[in-house]
């Protein structure tokens, strides 16, 4: 009798997992695209910052028209596209989800000179190392604008961080038009040793991955196209503790890698603080770095421990001599530490701009959809550490390296190397404070000056001038401050001379101050540069 109930049990539970996976009808799935609408506008309406309500319902309305004809893997697809249009990384229809009816066996990972096989399974170590061409029939580049619209892209560093991972899941490749067919393996075209190939790769099961912090672990089926003969401090005892420092005695450097901002079973943060300030307070020190590129968040309640360490030191504490490395996995309570970095301290950021916009939604709340029992997160908590007119899509580092494959594959930091290597004593770690400051102190000739030297200094060639000033520019319209915003425009204008948007802000402005003639020709100059 018991075997019997056991049977049946299994048997009932077994048809439940069928029915959730493949036999759920048009109407069901249809259900739960209503029972996430209705969720979101309930409960979660604040979450329409970056996409409007209409938008979003126009999405939703799309979607469940076209449920009928679509398999399961298009709509779970098309719930994580609809999911991933509020634009925020912890709002989301989580990756395994899709991946779990398979992926590719190949862990990507997109470098300065393109997108490379990180790693891959060992039957197919032919790829390894080998740059991507095309997936199926599409360009590398057009493949990822396909598939941006899946992932919950926060900005751009988030997409190359996280989203890269949607290119090795063929559900994701199919519905998203990548490939034509849904079928049990997939064509790629890849470039190695200056040849060209297609080779077909075949599904793997989700768990079958062997990847931490988006990079490929070694086992006994995973190889890594990085010399495993040595290791960078950045990756040291990746795999025992979240913390690490080591001290450079040649050039007195102290090094400090810290990935996670929860405490590790090994030690808590607190602890690692603690003993981390104890070594720096014992010994000379001429260059501090601080480095949390693979640190995706935690507890941001964990961050104040560091920041009052750091404030009572000012030996430490000094411009030059504090540098702060951001990456493309910076993430979550790692972005409220750097706001705390940029806003209290001294350091330099250099590295890759964050994963985070500078204030963001977290702390999601898990809602399963009551038929396919798939679960999208959704956002509730607000972080802002940053005044909104200070808010953007991401920290970006004042000195901008990214590595190339062949510097990950010969185990080279060029980021370190380049802190090591440069005396940076009265470098201008945040150029438009620097400006800002000579703009308000009325030193106009100075500003005119320094804001060519800077604007020509290839080292600060990334940083996006232009909007920084307009967007100062506009919130000295709101507040009424027109003779200000002619000058920003003035400036505009001689750094930027063929932009139309400068000129045409430079004419508005001075029709706003009455001055006919230059605001007639700035409106000209707008008007030809558009024609081009």
């Amino acid at each position: 009798m018991k075997k019997t109930i056991i049977v049946l049990v299994l048997l009932v539970f077994a048809q439940g997992q069928s029915q959730t996976e493949t036999t759920l009808t048009s109407a069901q799935w249809q259900e739960d695209l209503t029972f996430l609408q209705d969720q979101v506008h309930a409960n979660f309406p604040f979450l329409f910052k970056k996409v409007t309500k209409e938008n979003w319902d126009k999405a939703v309305a799309q979607l469940y028209k076209e449920i009928p004809n679509l398999e399961p893997h298009e709509i779970k697809v098309g719930f994580s596209r609809t999911v991933s249009l509020f634009q925020y990384g912890h709002t989301q229809v989580p990756f395994s989800t899709l991946g779990k009816e398979g992926v590719l066996p190949l862990n990507l990972y997109h470098f300065k000179d393109g997108v490379f096989v990180e790693g891959t399974t060992k039957e197919h170590k032919k790829i390894l190392g080998a740059k991507v061409i095309k997936v199926g029939e599409t360009p590398i580049t057009e493949a990822l604008e396909r598939i941006r619209p899946v992932v919950p892209v926060e900005n751009n560093s988030y997409f190359k961080a996280y989203g890269l991972r949607f290119l090795t899941v063929p559900a994701v490749l199919h519905a998203q038009g990548v490939v034509p067919n849904y079928t049990d393996a997939t064509e790629m075209t890849f470039e190695k040793e200056g040849k060209r190939f297609t080779y077909t790769l075949p599904h793997i099961a989700y768990k079958d991955r062997s990847t931490d912090y988006l990079l490929t672990i070694p086992n006994q089926n995973w190889v890594s196209a990085r010399n495993q003969s040595e290791t960078p401090l950045y990756l040291k005892q990746l795999n025992d503790t979240y913390f690490n420092f080591e001290y450079l005695e040649e050039s007195k450097t102290l090094y400090v890698r810290q990935s996670s901002v929860f405490n590790h079973e090994t030690e808590t943060i607190k602890d690692f603080y603690e003993r981390l300030f104890a070594f720096a307070d014992t010994h000379e020190v001429t260059k501090f770095i601080y480095d949390v590129r693979l640190n995706g968040g935690g507890n941001n309640y964990n961050n104040k421990g560091l920041i009052q360490a750091i404030l009572a030191r000012p030996k430490l504490n000094q411009k030059g001599k504090f540098f702060f490395i951001t990456g493309r996995q910076t993430f979550s309570a790692c972005q409220n530490l750097t706001n705390e970095i940029e806003n209290y301290t001294n350091a330099i950021m250099i590295g890759e701009p964050t994963a985070e916009n500078k204030n963001f939604y977290g702390d999601n709340k898990k809602i399963e959809l009551p038929n396919s029992k798939v679960r999208a997160y959704l956002s509730f908590a607000w972080w802002q550490d940053m005044p909104q007119w200070e808010n953007a899509d991401a920290t970006v580092p004042v000195i901008a390296i990214e590595p190339t494959f062949k510097e990950y594959q010969q185990n080279q930091d060029p980021v370190v190397d380049f802190i090591i290597q440069n005396n940076l004593e009265g470098f201008i770690a945040d150029p438009m404070a620097h400006l800002t400051d000579l703009f308000v102190a009325g030193k106009i000739e100075e500003l005119r000056a320094e804001s060519a030297r800077i604007l020509r200094d290839p080292i600060y060639a990334h940083i996006p001038f232009d909007q920084h000033f307009m967007q100062a520019a506009e919130n000295m319209t709101f507040q009424g401050q027109h003779e200000g915003v002619l000058l920003i425009y003035q400036l505009l204008s001689e750094s930027y001379p063929n932009k139309p948007e400068v000129w045409q802000k430079l004419g508005e402005s001075y029709d706003k101050l009455g001055y006919e003639a230059p605001a007639k020709e700035a409106f000209k100059k707008a008007a030809d540069l558009q024609k081009g």
